[in-house]
């Protein structure tokens, strides 16, 4: 790979802005073309590094749709693309999930102390010695968008620690100030030891991905071969646009605006929560948030079956919104409020109404 200096630039700003920059560490960058690559080369390099084959992944995740990507996935658009025999070392497990606990947990604190355990239970049947990589999401983005307790993520970065496990975060959607940082990592005090991301280097206008490996990590390779490539790793149009894009992000604040945002989203979700009894929950963090509807708020029965069959009733509320003038998306009875970080006050009002009323017109339709 020949040398362009908008790639080397852009790595350079990568490494300020992360977790290991304020440390004085910094990091390597390796581009790829998007998310589902970086999430298969986050995997070589953890292997190569430990010398372990294992990689654990939640189940309500999404890694991408490559043939490796969408063995890490948990969630169900990994079926089509399982094989009997395939070898690929995947175990999964279940994260928190305060609103819907999979661990019959009544606080946060007791939902993070029983998922650890759980993960625990994980490793003693899988063999910690055997696993080189934990992946997840810092926040949850479409299974859900769910938040983890406060406790979580610092318990997780303890127990990989413990093992020896390396910590990878896919930060494809919670990545670039989507959360009020610049990676879900600085928001939540989290270091791990590899970020992938995607999407927002480029605010999606060109294809671009990569993995960020910490420095004490990345200078293994110096000594040892780099188990990926790609015959658009690193290309000058992608590298020149992810330049532009993080030095607007710094120059303009963007980067910690979602904490703003936030308040913002939160006073007004919170208010059409109890206004509209099909709102189960309203969650969220930075401008990454999520409306969970549900049949009814005590028995907290989803309005249309996860992992069902298609979005049922919920076509409704996307056409009144479409109607209003707004775009958004959803998976299954989650809706997903996740506005631009240059959004003003009086724009996402004008969002959050239009939500309102169409919410409003889905209810007497039920």
């Amino acid at each position: 790979m020949l040398f362009n200096d908008k790639r080397a630039q852009l790595a350079e700003e990568l490494s300020a802005i992360s977790p290991w920059g304020t440390t004085g560490e910094g990091c390597r960058t390796f581009f790829t073309t998007g998310g589902a690559e970086s999430n298969d080369d986050a995997v070589r390099m953890t292997r190569a590094l430990t010398g372990r084959s294992k990689i654990l992944t939640a189940y309500r995740s999404y890694h991408g749709s490559t043939g490796g990507a969408i063995f890490l996935t948990g969630d169900n658009r990994r079926w089509s693309g399982e094989q009997v025999g395939g070898g690929h070392s995947i175990a999964r497990f279940f994260a928190p999930y305060p609103y819907r606990s999979p661990f019959s947990a009544s606080t946060p604190e007791e939902e993070t102390a029983r998922a650890i355990e759980h993960l625990e239970r994980i490793l003693l049947h899988e063999d910690p010695r055997r696993v080189a990589a934990l992946l997840i999401e810092p926040a949850v983005g479409a299974n859900g968008m769910i938040v983890y307790p406060d406790d979580y993520l610092p318990a997780l970065r303890e127990l990989t620690e413990k093992h020896g496990i390396l910590l990878v975060f896919d930060e494809v959607m919670t990545g670039f100030g989507r959360t009020g940082a610049a990676f879900g990592a600085t928001r939540y005090g989290v270091v791990p030891d590899l970020i992938t991301f995607a999407k927002g280097v480029t605010s999606a206008y060109i294809p671009l991905g990569g993995v960020m490996v910490r420095e004490n990590l990345a200078k293994s390779f110096d000594a040892s071969p780099l188990p990926c490539g790609h015959t658009y790793a690193g290309h000058p149009m992608g590298v020149a646009a992810g330049l532009a894009t993080v030095r607007a992000y710094r120059e303009e604040g963007l980067l910690e605006r979602a904490r703003e945002i936030e308040t913002w989203i939160r006073d007004g979700l919170m208010a059409i929560s109890e206004r509209h009894p099909t709102v189960g929950e309203a969650r969220g963090v930075g401008a990454f948030w999520g409306l969970e509807l549900v049949q009814d708020k005590k028995t907290r029965e989803p309005l249309v079956p996860w992992h069902g069959a298609g979005l049922g009733v919920m076509t409704t509320l996307y056409a009144e919104l479409r109607k209003r003038g707004v775009q958004t998306l959803g998976k299954y009875n989650v809706v997903f409020v996740t506005p631009p970080l240059t959004i003003t006050k009086p724009e996402l009002d004008e969002g959050l109404a239009a939500l309102d009323e169409s919410l409003g017109v889905l209810e007497s339709q039920l």
